[in-house]
């Protein structure tokens, strides 16, 4: 894939060397002629199972007694065949079904019947890991299973016979050598991250192990720095891989103490700090919000988490190194993306959204970004573009480029490679509204246009007045015509009713609850839009959208204002059409 310039031809180069040495090595490590390496003696025994926080359903321990199994939105019917022999429908399917995080449902039961069962089909596993698809030994799915199976043990190893006992433990040992070993081998971000938790977890959880934990501890330490930034974020800057790390990391916290051990201060300080981040990204409705990556949020497995959170105090307003600003203003809460994108080994699931926001009103969604889908590569990548945010594109192109169309991109990942390497955020507060004025160079390689937004709530939380300006990287007007048309866009959720009247666009939520929308913007348009979920499936959106040419309009002002609360109409000042604030 062609760059425009010689930065991103390098960063590619970079992410692709990096990538490739990865690659090589790993399948030196997981081929067949080192694998004799990881088949040595055995610890004797287990010493504690780490506790597993993920909530579990009892409902679906009946279907994989069945045969039936449910992952990533599809499911396969095993038909009296061994799980592991069907045909998979995806590969996020086969991540899910050999990372063993099903366990849980079977142990949810109590029933003696689960035990067999889930002893039954690790069983198969284990007799049939020689020849799995490859996938079973990716790195993270290792880590996945190695911690979900200790986390089973009561689950397993229940009335077990003493023969499927040293098979468990010569399987398990194989395993966690085999992770040791390939941990730095896989790519970056979230995988690598639970690699070493669960190298950790397995050496507190196995008998002399005293030396391992040693070296597990501080190879641990070190992926917590790198990934865990300083206001409590990740690095991938996915909201949801906070809640994903706290779930494996509280439970190893627990493990320490468990076997008597002090947590190191690296890992109790990245909890400390994670914690608050939760609250940060939740919108009205309970749910983060959709930048990075982040679809639909785990109520029962975030509730979870929140339970262990000592503080409870008020979420932060701002998180820089995260690149996120926040503003909570009445019933209302608005959160505004203002960070460049990751670094480029953890951006594969990262979005081009660079100045987009989303805001809810009391419990419920008003302004949303597309989310993530189920699956596909085609719906993945419409997610990722800028258009499926709620800012500004210009000339239908996204802000970042991805490795996407070639054969690297396929093998390496779908990783940022270009975009705004200039972002800037700034917050004050201006005739009682909080004020945030932020910027991004997204788009000057390419049309040497910066996109400037500047958003201001009220105290009250009830008129949002913004404007979005385009101007030259000296900070000139435009001068030339040319390739500067722009679409200023706010996707809808789909439970609110979206009418347009005129040059104006009446919201109307569930509750009653009304709010109008108005721009001095040139055209104004109501255009079909998405919201894409990972868990209940897609639903048909609308979304408003201004169109216009940075030249002839260089600022646009738009504005949103309650006027309806709980069916009872508010008094408008006069005049309510919007006014383009002045550029902080």
């Amino acid at each position: 894939m062609a760059i425009g310039s010689a930065s991103g031809q390098g960063r590619q180069m970079r992410f692709a060397l990096s990538a490739f040495s990865r690659q090589v090595a790993f399948r030196y490590h997981a081929s067949f002629f080192y694998r004799w390496r990881y088949a040595s003696g055995i610890p004797e025994r287990l010493l504690i199972a780490p506790i597993d926080l993920r909530t579990a359903d009892p409902t679906t321990a009946l279907d994989i007694y069945a045969g039936r199994f449910f992952f990533s939105g599809e499911g396969v019917d095993a038909d009296g065949y061994s799980i592991f022999d069907v045909d998979p429908p995806s590969d996020a399917w086969m991540r899910e079904l050999h990372g063993f995080g099903w366990l849980r449902h079977l142990r949810a039961t109590d029933m003696a019947l689960s035990r067999s069962n889930a002893r039954s089909l690790v069983d198969e596993w284990i007799a049939q890991a020689g020849r799995a698809d490859p996938i079973a030994w990716e790195p993270g799915v290792v880590a996945r299973r190695i911690i979900s199976w200790l986390a089973q043990t009561p689950l397993i190893l229940e009335g077990c016979d003493l023969a499927f006992y040293r098979r468990f433990m010569r399987s398990l040992t194989r395993q966690v050598r085999y992770l040791r070993r390939t941990a730095y081998d896989g790519p970056q971000g979230l995988p690598r991250l639970r690699a070493m938790i669960a190298l950790a977890s397995a050496a507190l959880s196995m008998s002399d192990q005293d030396r391992f934990l040693k070296q597990a501890t501080k190879w641990l330490d070190q992926e917590l720095v790198r990934q865990v930034l300083p206001d409590g974020g990740h690095a991938s800057r996915n909201p949801v891989a906070i809640l994903e790390v706290l779930l494996d990391l509280l439970p190893l916290r627990q493990a320490f103490t468990a076997r008597g051990q002090q947590p190191s201060r690296i890992l109790l300080s990245a909890i400390d700090r994670m914690m608050p981040m939760l609250r940060y990204f939740r919108q009205g409705d309970g749910g983060f919000a959709r930048f990075n990556g982040a679809g639909d949020t785990p109520a029962d497995q975030l509730a979870t988490v929140l339970a262990y959170d000592d503080v409870r105090g008020a979420p932060l307003t701002s998180a820089p190194h995260s690149g996120y600003q926040r503003i909570e203003a009445g019933t209302t809460i608005l959160i505004a993306d203002a960070g460049r994108p990751p670094p480029t080994d953890f951006s594969t699931e990262a979005h081009a959204g660079c100045l987009s926001f989303e805001m809810s009103s009391a419990r419920q969604r008003l302004i949303v970004n597309c989310g993530v889908p189920f699956s596909g590569s085609g719906l993945r990548r419409l997610a990722r573009t800028t258009a499926a945010h709620s800012t500004v594109t210009l000339n239908d192109t996204s802000q970042c480029r991805f490795l996407t169309r070639s054969w690297i991109g396929e093998w390496l990942g779908e990783a940022i490679i270009s975009g705004p390497s200039r972002v800037k955020s700034e917050r004050g507060f201006e005739g009682g509204s909080t004020v945030l004025s932020m910027g991004h160079n997204g788009y000057v390689s390419r049309y040497a246009i910066v996109h400037e937004r500047r958003l201001a709530l009220s105290e009250a939380g009830d008129v949002l007045e913004g404007s979005d300006s385009f101007m030259t990287p000296s900070g000139n007007p435009l001068t030339r015509s040319g390739k500067d048309a722009f679409a200023i866009r706010f996707h809808i959720h789909p439970n609110v009713s979206v009418t347009q009247q005129g040059r104006g666009v009446t919201l109307e939520m569930t509750d009653g609850e009304t709010w109008e929308f108005s721009t001095d913007g040139p055209s104004v348009e109501i255009e079909e839009s998405i919201l894409m979920s990972n868990t209940r499936g897609n639903r048909k959106a609308s979304q408003i959208v201004i169109h216009g040419r940075a030249q002839h309009n260089p600022v646009v002002g738009w504005q949103m204002q309650r006027t309806t609360v709980g069916g009872r109409r508010r008094a408008l000042p006069a005049p309510d059409r919007a006014r383009a604030p002045a550029r902080g």
